[in-house]
């Protein structure tokens, strides 16, 4: 825009940072708050997950509670930031909050498994806009190099949350229910609605704007089938069935037309011209890596410590706790390193480093690994993980024009959670099919008789107490050699475990070890201070 045009634009149609003062205090609360009660429940529901399975009689459906509300989060973040960039973030928070509100109003409601999953996806829609804003109006605050500081504090929010989340949602099944685990969310969302509605400014843009409501909708029909296929892959059906062909062909098909169709439009949801920029697109990649990296061990290492290292069911809750601490002070010391030197690209490769050490180390554990050397190895890769995920949110805002920022930031957490959404059946499939070979190779042959019904059973669910509980009832009728044959069993199971889980942080390795390669390739622009936000409020990029 230019210096001319920018002198005539009326003060309504303002478009830049407006939230100063005391208030912008305030607004950073209610998106800290949001940011912590919205990432704090995956966590919770996670360790409720046993009890509810057990009262809604739906192991089936067991992956499909977490899938939908990811995939309902996923399709819809980039929509919530386009749409942001051109009214302002604050009706897209109030449409996020209230539906994911009711989403875990209906889920605390669910009487079977089926309408808890339909009740999940709704809550997802809802965190698609809770996921993709409080990036977005960190960027309404602060410049770019205060932003760092900031962007630390709130990954340091979401790490605090994935602590406490477990051990609130322990504490909440057990002396409550599980469905307080959704009820909980309704006060913080209020907090948060009060909050936005005082704290975040109207904004009224008198551009003509044409929503890209047809290339959403492509969007959503090309995504849908490749996110289901890869959900179902491995468990449901074989990788190279023809249904999940069907689903990944002609998703990828769809697709296609998306990205012919925003080649052409006037306003397109995502600019192909995104991707031109090295900044932009050399970040998005080490996201995806860091991503596959992160989920590996978030997902599998509970696993490995409960079924290998032998931690109870009671303390799993606690279980992730030093590779959080880890990601903490990861992001604040990357954040407040960021804001002081106003560079990023040499802690770029020194935060790449730290992952990559970080996911050898998991790789070196095994049977016999202690308690306190996991806690080590989790620290390492929770400061790798914990300093990258800030300076690559940082280093994209600063690439691009504040009009954009919504729009930047939403693609970047969408490509992210995409990767999420398609490691898990990968590193999930990795599970499984090592797990099975090694289990066939390692048991018994007085055992025989239960190996079927073992390596038909997802190892992720095996280490349940309801699942534990069957199997041991199961010996009961071999009277007191019942009780040895089970403990046979379950040493061929720790030890499958192992096997499977070593070939799963394997792979994580690789993605690791690109991750820090790819650093190397990230373009660096000095963060801009102060002088980014001119006396009028404009910045920089409207002159």
């Amino acid at each position: 825009m230019g210096m001319a045009q920018s002198a005539r634009m009326p003060q309504s149609s303002q478009t830049t940072n407006q939230i100063t003062g005391q208030r912008k205090w305030w607004a950073l609360a209610t998106v800290l708050l949001t940011m912590f009660f919205s990432s704090m429940d995956s966590t919770v529901v996670s360790t409720a997950m046993p009890t509810i399975i057990g009262d809604l009689k739906g192991l089936s459906l067991y992956a499909w509670v977490t899938a939908a509300y990811m995939m309902g989060s996923a399709v819809t973040i980039p929509i919530y930031g386009k749409l942001s960039d051109v009214f302002g973030r604050k009706p897209f928070y109030l449409i996020g909050l209230i539906l994911f509100a009711l989403g875990s109003a209906i889920s605390g409601q669910a009487h079977t498994m089926m309408e808890l999953v339909i009740a999940r996806g709704f809550q997802g829609i809802g965190a698609g806009a809770m996921q993709s804003m409080p990036r977005a109006t960190i960027g309404d605050i602060f410049s770019p190099k205060e932003r760092s500081k900031w962007m630390g504090v709130m990954m340091a929010t979401f790490g605090i949350s994935s602590i406490i989340g477990p051990a609130l949602g322990g504490w909440i099944t057990d002396s409550f229910s599980w469905r307080w685990v959704f009820y909980i969310n309704l006060p913080f969302a209020a907090l948060a609605i009060i909050g936005v509605v005082a704290t975040l400014p109207k904004v009224r843009s008198e551009q003509k704007v044409k929503v890209d409501w047809l290339g959403s909708v492509i969007m959503i029909v090309g995504l849908i089938p490749i996110l289901l296929g890869f959900t179902w892959a491995g468990t449901k059906y074989a990788w190279g069935s023809p249904i999940e062909l069907t689903m990944f062909i002609g998703g990828a098909i769809v697709l296609a037309l998306f990205v012919l169709w925003e080649r052409k439009a006037a306003d397109p949801l995502l600019a192909p011209a995104l991707f031109k920029n090295r900044i932009f697109s050399t970040s998005l990649i080490l996201g995806v890596l860091v991503g596959m990296t992160m989920y590996g061990s978030l997902m599998f290492l509970p696993i490995y410590v409960q079924g290998v290292i032998g931690l109870s069911a009671q303390s799993s809750g606690w279980v992730m706790s030093p590779m959080m601490i880890g990601f903490i002070a990861g992001s604040m010391i990357s954040g407040q390193i960021m804001s002081r030197t106003g560079r990023y690209k040499i802690l770029a490769v020194f935060s790449g480093a730290v992952l990559a050490v970080g996911s050898l180390l998991l790789n070196q554990m095994n049977v016999h690994t202690t308690w306190t050397t996991v806690v080590i190895n989790m620290v390492v890769l929770g400061l790798g993980i914990g300093s990258l995920m800030p300076l690559m949110n940082m280093a994209v805002q600063n690439a691009f024009p504040y009009k954009m920022m919504g729009t930047v930031n939403s693609t970047q957490q969408f490509v992210q959670s995409i990767g999420g959404v398609v490691a898990l059946p990968i590193f999930g499939s990795i599970l499984d099919k090592a797990f099975t070979n090694k289990l066939n190779a390692t048991m018994p042959t007085s055992l025989g008789a239960f190996k079927h019904q073992l390596t038909a059973m997802n190892p992720q669910t095996l280490l349940t107490p309801q699942a534990q509980q069957a199997l041991a009832k199961t010996f009961t009728k071999f009277g007191a050699a019942g009780h040895q044959m089970y403990l046979q069993l379950m040493d061929s199971v720790k030890v499958s475990l192992t096997f499977g889980i070593q070939h799963l942080f394997e792979v994580g390795l690789v993605f690791a070890i690109l991750c820090f390669i790819g650093t190397f390739f990230l373009p660096e622009m000095k963060l801009k201070g102060q002088e980014y936000f001119k006396a009028d409020g404009s910045t920089e990029d409207d002159i």
